[in-house]
């Protein structure tokens, strides 16, 4: 049996698996002989674990952390928002690794079920005031980049695969991953890598900056975009020098250094503006120590961290549960691989939620930032049509 097959029979076979984007194509992950639901208590018996040696390929946990529980280990504390009760985080031991190659196909026969029409859980008029709110609380000093979070939610009876491998062949993403369980999935392209740590050594990939794709909008002209556009460019400086600073809480004195600088990656109906950061961990840094030094990734949140984590969690009404938490692994011998979830679809319950948000600056326009969030969406509601 091929690989392709196998993996079509462990999805019909409703067995929980993981896929992850590799260099070379994708890895799978499914037999799981462990599954730790986390939450306030547990988290840090999870992250303290004793480091093992690395000696097979499935000696890791892979799983995510949810954007609530990352603001509990920083001392955040969230108002009463909305919940739909979904784990603030989940990780699973396999004992099963697969390699994949990067052109997954799949056919559902089908069996998607869905409405296609989907509510906005802030509309243009709501998020105006917002946005006023908080271009106020940017002029007073409180904050000097902030990002509003919009919902989009509609009811259906999903196939994950199928939508993985469709958003796989159009819009494949660097950190795409996919979790498909007894009760729920996620569904991400995301972009954006927060950590990789090999050793000591360790990295971030910040991105800040968006632009439509069109046919008058190649990526040589977006890199001209960004460098010219200084509201880009502020919002990018500002949110690379808080990844910087953040790495510089961990690392050792003079080791975080640029090593690429404001390149432009392409995706299906958008460019990004890019940042490569790396530093070398100082001694004795746990595995806790990195979590809550880089999480919640800033480039989602806005800054300065923890001052503007408040003001949105005091605004916002709903939990955004995976938006903006990390999805990645972590290996028996201490190193790890987490994105920020963006771009992504849960799907619990029979609902389907896509979360995005679009950053706010001094010189931010109101309508170009609603209509932003909607671009980061589109790629993602185009798959329920």
């Amino acid at each position: 049996m091929n690989k392709q097959d196998l993996l079509t029979d462990i999805h019909k076979s409703k067995k929980p698996y993981i896929i992850y984007k590799s260099q070379n194509g994708f890895d799978l992950y499914t037999n799981f002989s462990k599954k730790i639901i986390l939450n306030q208590q547990n988290v840090y018996q999870f992250l303290n674990q004793k480091k093992k040696k690395f000696l097979k390929q499935t000696d890791l946990f892979v799983g995510f952390f949810g954007y609530e529980l990352l603001n509990n280990l920083i001392g955040i504390k969230l108002r009463n928002q909305k919940k739909i009760n979904f784990p603030k985080g989940i990780f699973y031991k396999p004992e099963k690794k697969i390699s994949l190659s990067k052109n997954l196909k799949y056919r559902n026969n089908g069996k998607n079920k869905n409405n296609n029409i989907f509510k906005i859980n802030i509309n243009r008029k709501s998020y105006s005031k917002i946005f006023d709110k908080f271009k106020k609380k940017i002029k007073s000093g409180e904050t000097y980049q902030i990002k509003i979070c919009t919902k989009y939610k509609t009811y259906s009876k999903i196939d994950s695969l199928d939508f993985f491998c469709r958003l796989s062949q159009t819009n494949l993403a660097p950190e795409a991953f996919l979790i498909r369980d007894n009760n729920y999935s996620i569904i991400s392209c995301s972009p954006e890598n927060l950590i990789t740590k090999k050793g000591s050594l360790i990295s971030t990939k910040p991105i800040a900056g968006t632009v439509k794709k069109n046919k008058n909008m190649n990526k040589n002209k977006a890199l001209k975009y960004f460098r010219k556009n200084i509201k880009e460019t502020k919002e990018h400086n500002m949110i690379v020098d808080m990844e910087r600073n953040d790495l510089s809480r961990i690392c050792q004195v003079g080791s975080v250094k640029l090593s690429r600088a404001k390149i432009v990656e392409e995706y299906k109906d958008l460019f990004h503006y890019v940042t490569l950061i790396n530093g070398r961990l100082k001694k004795n840094i746990s595995n806790l120590d990195i979590i809550k030094a880089m999480m919640p990734g800033g480039s989602v949140i806005g800054c300065p961290k923890i001052s503007t984590l408040n003001l949105l969690n005091n605004q916002e009404k709903e939990n955004r549960n995976i938006y903006t938490g990390s999805f990645g692994y972590i290996k028996f011998n201490g190193d790890m691989r987490f994105n920020i979830i963006i771009r992504s679809i849960l799907n619990f319950k029979d609902i389907s939620e896509i979360s995005v948000a679009s950053g706010v600056v001094v010189d931010s326009n109101a309508k170009n930032e609603f209509n932003e969030n909607y671009i980061k969406a589109k790629a993602l509601i185009d798959l329920f049509k």
